[in-house]
């Protein structure tokens, strides 16, 4: 059964009291009334959603202790920090404690001085935290990115496995709580199953975040195009996402020499350079983060204004969820994805050498499951390539990857702004599939690379070597730039009438499509983008433009110094204190006294009692000297 319950009037009270809002988001106060009545809890809702509110005001209702399971020790510290600017005891167990702090964190949580407790999943299974779980009792556990617990799902993490033994030695089962971003129908039922979550209430909140344009280039030089866009948007905070430590450190580079603020992240640098570095990025001493995948799950930045993936990711769930740690505070923001067909290969090559499928020949269980995990993960690389080289709306391909129905056009990605048209391509297609016939014939094959040098008459040593000089089919489009055919030969695999098949060389391949192309009596006609880089950077800024309410920005300037010299005093980044959308409602609203500046989103009493004498002074101030 799914039906909701009713949410008590406590629930809304709590909301505005501990941290400022008056009214919950999509989704937010169903699970909350399921998990007060006790029921299990799944819920699937995008970054910036709100999910932590989900458990957070429960803990604060129920009688006992909350403990969430965290993956990183960014996202914990983030957290327990915003909780106790509001107001709430929290405390997490982590490995970043010293001797002496880990200690007294066990011993104040035994004591029940602490209403939520973070904690690795690592350290479930361990004495102190059983200990405390045992003798404090627990009213609820959450489980926050709950796809890792799924090998169906991207980020399989075993450590997540231990969920399901630690609520099995608990002297008393509360109710569980799992939340994720993103999860297809399968990896939710995986979710349920691994944790064993009992007739959970199961709610998935639409994925499609209206604030983010997302955008798809295939630029001739990806640095150039990157360095494009961030003099477009100086000043801004966003992360830049390498598929390796290498490409992080040449863009980290490049970006410094040519005076972007900017640091970089990545597993091969030590512990104190990625917390140095990642403290920076937060405290916004410096503004653009290149980082590899090790970097972002939980970062509760609010005010990243573009995040940019400098390679294709292994696939969608990794994009969104990357991608979605942009505009996490509502204000408008972009997703772009500078693509090139060397980061499928590159793709490909970082899933054959990740540890899976390697072992005994896949004669042993365990081989034989790492294989099946390796052919999963390149079915969902295929996915996002066809996303990447899609013609259709960006916004709508990734909405129904998830289950999700989908307007046709959207207006807010690269591909509603971009010029497309109908293109006659049937004599281009008929040769490219006449050539992947002909190699075939020989019992040869070749991925889209050769397919290009062969038709296009390519004097490349490898291809003589091979006498592919000898087929019918060499130099007979030797007019047609690589782009074209590349371009045509990413259509047609889109559209099923070719088959990538292979892991780590995908050759081409016929489909049970292709045979209607030679045998086709009319012209086949594709969607084919012609050039308009004009068109869409028209369309990126007129979406940011769109964005209503005219702040005074030297109001806004004001504040932000303001909440700058409040949050050094506190020693915490500046959005734990105001996010910057509750810093320009207060630019709307202009606040003079204590009462209205309750007012504001994101100001609970415990800040306005903390901070409102001087952001109303500020205000008045603003207001007295005429600069408005």
């Amino acid at each position: 059964m799914n039906e909701p319950v009713a949410l008590p009037p406590a629930a809304r009270e709590v909301l505005k009291r501990c941290f400022g809002y008056e009214g919950f988001r999509a989704g937010q106060a169903e699970i909350i009334a399921a998990l007060l009545a006790g029921r299990d809890s799944l819920g699937v809702m995008p970054t910036g959603a709100g999910k932590s509110l989900c458990y957070q005001v429960p803990a604060l209702l129920l009688p006992g202790l909350t403990l969430v399971v965290s993956p990183l020790i960014s996202l914990m510290r983030d957290q327990v920090a915003a909780l106790r600017q509001s107001g709430v005891s929290a405390a997490c167990l982590a490995s970043s404690l010293s001797p002496a702090e880990y200690a007294a964190a066990v011993r104040n949580a035994l004591a029940g001085a602490y209403k939520i407790v973070y904690v690795a999943p690592e350290r479930l299974l361990r004495d102190d935290t059983l200990r405390i779980a045992g003798s404090v009792g627990l009213s609820l556990l959450a489980v926050d990115e709950a796809h890792c617990v799924s090998q169906w799902g991207h980020d399989f993490r075993p450590s997540y496995l231990g969920v399901r033994e630690f609520v099995r030695l608990l002297p008393r089962r509360p109710p569980v709580a799992a939340f994720t971003a993103t999860a297809t129908e399968k990896v939710r039922g995986d979710i349920i199953e691994s944790l064993a979550l009992r007739d959970p209430y199961t709610l998935a909140v639409g994925i499609d975040r209206p604030n983010l344009y997302f955008e798809v280039q295939v630029p001739a030089d990806k640095m150039d195009a990157l360095l494009a866009y961030l003099r477009r948007n100086g000043g801004k905070s966003g992360i830049v996402y390498c598929a390796t430590r290498k490409t992080v450190e040449k863009v980290a580079a490049r970006l410094g020499r040519e005076g972007f603020a900017a640091t970089r992240y990545h597993a091969g640098l030590s512990g104190e350079e990625r917390k140095r570095n990642q403290d920076d990025f937060l405290y916004d001493r410096k503004t653009v983060m290149a980082a590899t995948n090790a970097f972002g799950m939980g970062i509760d930045k609010p005010n990243v204004s573009f995040v940019v993936h400098y390679n294709m990711p292994k696939n969608i769930e990794s994009y969104c969820q990357e991608a979605g740690r942009a505009g996490r505070d509502g204000e408008r923001a972009d997703c772009v994805l500078l693509y090139s067909g060397k980061d499928v290969r590159l793709n490909r090559f970082l899933i054959e050498n990740s540890g899976s499928g390697r072992g005994d020949g896949g004669k042993s269980p365990d081989s034989t499951a790492a294989e099946a995990q390796k052919q999963r993960s390149l079915e969902l690389l295929k996915q996002m390539t066809f996303y990447s080289t899609t013609t259709d709306c960006l916004r709508a391909f990734i909405l129904r990857y998830f289950g999700e129905t989908a307007p046709g056009y959207c207006g807010k990605c690269s591909n509603c702004a971009a010029h497309f048209e109908p293109s006659d391509v049937t004599l281009d297609a008929q040769k490219i599939v006449s050539c992947v016939y002909r190699a075939a014939e020989r019992g040869l094959s070749f991925g889209k690379a050769a397919l290009a040098d062969i038709l296009r008459g390519s004097r490349n040593a490898k291809l003589l070597e091979a006498r592919l000089d000898t087929l019918s089919t060499y130099g007979i489009m030797k007019d047609a730039s690589a782009k074209r055919l590349r371009a045509v030969t990413d259509r047609l695999v889109e559209r099923g009438y070719l088959l990538l098949d292979g892991a780590e060389y995908p050759v081409l391949k016929w489909s049970a499509k292709t045979r209607e192309i030679l045998d086709r009596e009319r012209p086949l006609r594709l969607e084919m983008m012609l050039p308009r880089e004009e068109a869409i950077q028209g369309a990126r800024e007129t979406f940011h433009a769109e964005a209503g309410g005219e702040i005074d920005a030297e109001l806004l300037s004001r504040l932000k110094k303001l909440r700058k010299r409040v949050a050094g005093d506190a020693n915490v980044p500046a959005y734990i204190v105001f996010a910057d959308a509750t810093l320009k409602d207060m630019c709307r609203k202009l606040p003079q006294t204590k009462a209205r500046f309750l007012e504001v989103p994101g100001v609970g009493k415990v800040k306005m009692e903390q901070y409102g004498d001087r952001f109303t002074a500020e205000i008045r101030d603003f207001l007295e000297s005429g600069a408005h």
